[in-house]
């Protein structure tokens, strides 16, 4: 197994949790604290690995960095089935067994959601993104993460010399940031012409209806019991023709083996470490422009920044807008190439020990 390497950032902290009398596994990335105490969400997968959430903790750091937010980056990882039926029972005791690390601030991620943060809540009092009736604000349903990516993306086409009104889209993953993401391009003229979930793709090149999607998606599981276009097999995403392609799933989904599939013009990483390093600097050499996942989704990073100051929803949007929108010109460099890939230094994905790849 991989593992994890430290640098001059970090991590500061890696904490295993483990009970094995209700079948615990789980681990506490704090990678580093020093603009204010960390912020990340608690995945939930049978799959989930220390090296996946200190990579994904490392991602937290630039997010807040760059976003210029005063939290540093975390990430926590239970090792289970989040449908499984002793679900509370895990969450509850990692929360409690987590306690002590009082400069990591829990949040949604993967696998867990709003009304699991109340468990945390409950146990602890330290987390972000509660529902709304507790005085939270709920990322998910409120959006936060695809709004940033609506936000960005904007941004971004100009530097491809593209029109977001009219540019076509393509969507990998139709869960909470997937939905939330077609829900906001959509509002901003953009063309949804294909999503994916774990059942397959629909795609339809004359655009596919949102609310449509959303709700085959809620009430029947999976976007191919939409009546409309027509359903691929799930990795036919990658192939559809479209301006932008937003990987919104797990991570390491584009890579060497896909990657000549791909003719967006612009990938926008609504998803943590959605592409592996080989294949990010290869597309950025071909002249796509990849937008890294720490700019592209730091929306859900910045409203639980809002939640942690008591801010309201419509305060939290606001911030949303002007930090993404801010980013892009202040850390994108225009090389001779129309459209490359260079975010902070030439050498970004090098100085991360662990970290992209």
């Amino acid at each position: 197994m991989a593992t994890i390497k430290c640098d001059n950032l970090g991590p500061a902290k890696v904490l295993q949790l483990h009970d094995p009398q209700i079948g615990l596994h789980g681990v506490v990335v704090v990678d580093n604290i020093a603009l204010g105490p960390a912020i990340g969400g608690v995945r939930i997968s049978p799959s989930v690995t220390p090296l996946e959430v200190a990579r994904l903790a490392r991602t937290m750091t630039l997010k807040s960095s760059i976003a210029g937010l005063d939290h540093g980056g975390g990430k926590a990882g239970i090792i289970a089935d989040p449908k499984q039926d002793n679900i509370e029972q895990l969450f509850r005791a990692f929360a409690r067994m987590m306690g002590g690390v009082e400069d990591y601030v829990p949040a949604p991620d993967m696998g867990s959601d709003e009304h699991m943060m109340v468990w945390v809540k409950e146990e602890i009092g330290r987390v972000l993104g509660l529902p709304e009736e507790v005085g939270g604000l709920p990322l998910d349903k409120l959006g936060a993460t695809g709004s940033g990516i609506a936000e960005c993306a904007e941004i971004a086409c100009d530097y491809v010399g593209m029109p977001l009104k009219g540019a076509t889209v393509a969507i990998q993953g139709f869960g909470n940031v997937g939905r939330a993401a077609a829900r906001f391009l959509d509002q901003k003229g953009a063309v949804i012409v294909a999503v994916s979930d774990s059942f397959g793709t629909l795609a339809q090149s004359a655009g596919l209806k949102v609310d449509s999607l959303i709700e085959a998606k809620l009430e029947k599981g999976t976007v191919l019991e939409s009546t409309q276009g027509t359903g691929l097999p799930g990795e036919a995403i990658f192939g559809v023709r479209c301006d932008i392609l937003v990987p919104a799933a797990t991570p390491d989904v584009i890579h060497k083996g896909n990657l000549g599939e791909i003719e967006a013009r612009l990938i926008l990483q609504g998803a943590n470490i959605p592409v592996t390093l080989d294949a990010e600097k290869t597309l950025a050499e071909n002249g796509t422009l990849v937008v890294p996942d720490f700019i592209a989704n730091a929306g859900g990073l910045i409203m639980a920044a809002m939640e942690y100051r008591k801010k309201s929803a419509p305060e939290a949007f606001v911030a949303i807008e002007r930090k993404i929108k801010k980013i892009p010109t202040a850390f994108y460099i225009k090389p001779a190439k129309k459209t490359f890939y260079r975010v902070l230094l030439p050498n970004s994905w090098r100085w991360n020990g662990f970290g992209r790849q």
